[in-house]
């Protein structure tokens, strides 16, 4: 195998250029970038959910607060850019959609009738298909997936990016003008708040606003008595949040109903409205409703 980047095993070369004695007017990327501001106009509010670490259940959180903000009466889009780990089309039962495109545009897929989503999960031949790319063709997508995706007009566009401080989050922000801010999604356990100072830090070096704190799998939430066992202990994302002054906007429990809603492709403040982990995230949307004041 050669080391050009690939996807769905086909072998993908990134574009090359030319140079030339004049230059042109415009190029691809101007013109790629104004498209992204196109349609970034038509969108109120942008927020990016990030972690410093992966297996915090970020997409989870992002997730459901798509989906709950969506049951609030607004129009939300929902934007996977975890290119090498995309689970958003499985948690949402969407594994085997496949999105249309309409005069040159590529259409999001509609989730319940209210949500938008867009995921490099749509667009590969099999969703065992490993994506391997190098950092250009990563950020290459990521602007066709703001540029060339018809959003339409939407109250929010939430981003789900990979964890860490790479690539993808670092596209995402410079593409992403008028970004509201980040959600910071970590578990209690120091191994992760350690993780998560980081993607703090990067926030402010970005100048990237941060919106809040989620603690997740805060407790086990007992399905049988109801108690909250502390299994990776709790408060640490709170105590983070005092610590570095950002909002703390809650903390979810582990419930093993969550990991049946995401596999079954049930987005769990639907399916488990009345619960306390369903609480907790219509809890974690407030400070995103503000915005709209």
């Amino acid at each position: 195998m050669d080391h050009n980047d690939a996807i769905g095993g086909t072998a993908q070369t990134a574009p090359t250029c030319s140079c030339a004695t004049e230059p042109a007017a415009s190029s691809p990327v101007d013109d790629a970038e104004f498209r992204v501001q196109e349609r970034l106009t038509r969108i109120r509010h942008k927020i990016v959910v990030l972690s410093g670490k992966g297996g915090v259940g970020k997409s989870t959180v992002a997730v459901n607060l798509a989906v709950a903000l969506t049951r609030a009466g607004h129009r939300v889009g929902l934007l996977d850019v975890d290119i090498h780990g995309p689970s958003v089309p499985t948690m949402l039962g969407l594994q085997s959609a496949r999105p249309l495109s309409d005069d040159g545009a590529l259409l999001p897929i509609e989730f319940d009738g209210g949500l938008s989503v867009m995921s490099i999960g749509f667009l590969l031949n099999s969703r065992d298909d490993p994506v391997v790319w190098r950092g250009p063709l990563k950020d290459s997508i990521i602007q066709q997936f703001l540029g060339d995706v018809e959003w339409g007009d939407l109250d929010y566009l939430i981003v789900d990016a990979p964890p860490g401080t790479g690539d993808e989050p670092l596209s995402v922000l410079r593409l992403l003008d008028g970004l509201d801010g980040a959600v910071i999604v970590t578990t209690p356990q120091e191994v992760a708040l350690s993780d998560v100072r980081r993607c703090v830090r990067f926030c402010s070096l970005v100048g990237c606003r941060v919106l809040g704190l989620i603690e997740n799998m805060s407790g086990l939430a007992c399905p049988h008595c109801g108690e909250t066992i502390d299994v990776f202990s709790r408060g640490g994302g709170q105590s983070l949040a005092e610590e570095t002054g950002i909002p703390f906007l809650g903390a979810v429990p582990l419930d093993p109903k969550l990991v049946e809603a995401g596999d079954s492709g049930a987005p769990f403040v639907t399916a488990f409205t009345d619960s306390p982990t369903g609480e907790a995230f219509r809890q974690a949307i407030a400070p995103l409703l503000a915005l709209e004041d």
